[in-house]
């Protein structure tokens, strides 16, 4: 072997000892923030396969697992949050290389029943994640940013862990209906000028996106509305999946079944409409930002 083989060789092993020793501190890190965690009980408000959904809220799954596998086929992705993991067969057969997690051990244990070893999955806060330095091309967080109670925390996580030009892709309820309702263990929602100013802050660029629009005025709509809007306003509405399950089934009629496996074979998928970051949206029910590392 010539002198230069063997510097590169050596150069070689010194990157792959490094990022290890990086991934080492990550964990580290990740586990010691986890000790310090009172986490709440997320599988109450946590979608599980098997049980009952309406067919609006399945179409909105596909739509947001669809949307991010377009953006990430090829790449390294990180989904936080992801919690049973209905997306993550989607968005492994995609992808290049795949992880993912959650803070909530009751939640990710669904996910691990399901899929083994199929899935690198772990469990962590996603403002200290146990990964390295520039380890990913995406990340995604849906329905969940609402949910960290330093948002500037997990912003810095997020371009720690992305790469120059990385994305962090981004789904939230939309907190401007007249008839939002707040998720029990929430901390903050943003619109798209809130979330803007909080990803321009550490150096990203956003453009938003919306689904899921609301559906049209109409006699039994308004009274629908209305009536959500009084009962929200009086905190009537159930805190858990299994209390809601009943307004469901009420307003939506028959409903469907959440599979644990999300497939595309009869997704109903529409692309999410382009919208203005200047402004909240009242439009749609699903806000979607991409927003990227500068």
């Amino acid at each position: 072997m010539s002198l230069i083989s063997s510097a590169a060789r050596a150069a070689e092993v010194r990157c792959h000892l490094q990022g290890n020793l990086a991934e080492v501190h990550a964990s580290i890190r990740c586990c010691q923030r986890l000790t310090q965690l009172k986490i709440p009980d997320f599988i109450s408000v946590t979608e599980r396969g098997g049980e009952t959904v309406s067919r609006a809220q399945l179409d909105r799954f596909h739509q947001r697992y669809i949307w991010a596998g377009r953006i990430g086929a090829g790449k390294d992705v990180l989904e936080m949050a992801c919690g049973t993991g209905p997306g993550l067969g989607h968005l492994q057969a995609v992808s290049g290389r795949f992880s993912a997690g959650d803070i909530a051990p009751s939640v990710l244990q669904h996910a691990r029943q399901h899929y083994g070893q199929r899935i690198d999955l772990h469990q962590f806060d996603a403002t200290h994640t146990p990964f390295a330095d520039q380890s990913f091309d995406v990340v995604i967080l849906f329905e969940a940013i609402y949910y960290v109670p330093d948002a500037e925390a997990l912003v810095r996580e997020v371009k720690r862990l992305l790469r120059l030009g990385g994305r962090f892709l981004v789904a939230t309820a939309n907190k401007d209906l007249p008839d939002f309702n707040p998720s029990p263990f929430s901390h903050r929602y943003f619109n798209p000028p809130e979330l803007r100013e909080l990803l321009a802050r550490h150096g990203f660029g956003a453009t938003f996106f919306a689904g899921s629009p609301v559906p049209e005025d109409g006699p039994r709509q308004n009274l629908i509305r209305s009536l959500k809007k009084a009962a929200v306003g009086l905190n009537l509405i159930p805190r858990s999946m299994n209390g809601k399950r009943l307004i469901k089934r009420l307003v939506f009629g028959k409903l469907v079944r959440m599979p644990v496996e999300l497939t595309t074979d009869d997704a109903r998928y529409q692309e999410p409409a382009p919208i203005s970051p200047d402004q909240p949206d009242t439009r749609h029910q699903v806000l979607y930002c991409v927003a990227t590392r500068s």
